[in-house]
């Protein structure tokens, strides 16, 4: 089943790589981002699948499930980011025809490719002995992930520092960052190793829940609402004119996007912890 998905994965890696970087679909400017995650993804992958080939995993000291947990959840976020990115920033740019049916392709496998990602990460997880807790352990990953995602796209302290609530926001996506770190670190949550549903684990979860509540109703609300000092049209920002390949309102809008993904995530971990008290 694992080969499968590998080659899967490499396969729509590579044809959304190919399609992009073709005469018509490539942009040496704006095509950077994407073209860096499907190759990264399908190197990675390659490697991986060569590994499992040659039995080479077996003479490692570490967890290789754990690590194709890690490396999957955190190919199938990046993967969904490039099939998000992508079109925002292609389809207004190329002419009608064979440009838009080449980023339109891409984008389809981009999207196949985060797919199979993900569903190797649940795949892989489920598969070993303590299933129910390992999705536990998925979902505790999955939420560091989309942290660290949010965390890069916010390093351009442009975006927050020009109104409170935007810097409330990225308090939240920090405090939920370090304290999810601790938890893991604390509980060593891995695969292998069962997950302790404590009262502590559980307040923290929902302290986490509602701090993105307040993260996912202000950062769009500031960066997108004219009324309170957004922009909600990507023709607007001066950054984007001038060619850049992810400008500020592309970060926002991936920072917003990001912000609702991981609520969802934290909100079906909340789910599962309370079943489990």
């Amino acid at each position: 089943m694992g080969f499968f998905f590998r080659l899967l994965q490499l396969l729509s890696t590579c044809v959304a790589l190919s399609l992009v970087a073709s005469e018509n679909a490539w942009n040496a400017d704006l095509s950077n981002w994407s073209m860096f995650i499907w190759c990264f993804c399908f190197t990675v992958t390659l490697l991986s699948l060569i590994v499992e080939l040659c039995k080479i995993q077996e003479k490692l000291s570490w967890s290789w499930d754990n690590f194709i947990i890690a490396y999957t959840c955190f190919s199938a976020l990046v993967c969904l980011s490039a099939s998000i990115m992508y079109p925002i920033i292609h389809f207004q740019l190329l002419s009608y025809g064979t440009q838009q049916n080449h980023a339109i392709a891409a984008t389809a496998f981009s999207c196949i490719a985060s797919v199979a990602y993900a569903v190797e990460a649940v795949w892989t997880c489920v598969k070993t002995s303590e299933s129910f807790c390992s999705f536990i352990g998925l979902l505790k990953k999955l939420e560091i992930t989309v942290a660290c995602a949010i965390l890069a796209f916010i390093s351009n302290t442009f975006l927050y520092m020009h109104h409170p609530a935007l810097v409330w926001c990225v308090a939240v996506y920090s405090i939920c960052f370090i304290l999810r770190v601790i938890s893991i670190l604390w509980y060593r949550c891995d695969c292998h190793e069962s997950l302790p549903s404590s009262s502590a684990v559980f307040g923290q979860t929902v302290f986490s829940v509602l701090l993105y509540i307040s993260a996912v109703v202000l950062w769009p609300l500031y960066q997108f609402n004219e009324q309170f000092g957004g922009n909600p049209q990507r023709s607007g920002d001066a950054s984007c004119n001038a060619g850049y390949s992810v400008c500020h309102w592309d970060q926002q809008l991936a920072v917003a996007i990001l912000t609702a993904i991981n609520l969802l995530i934290y909100v079906v971990d909340l789910v599962i912890s309370a079943s489990l008290i």
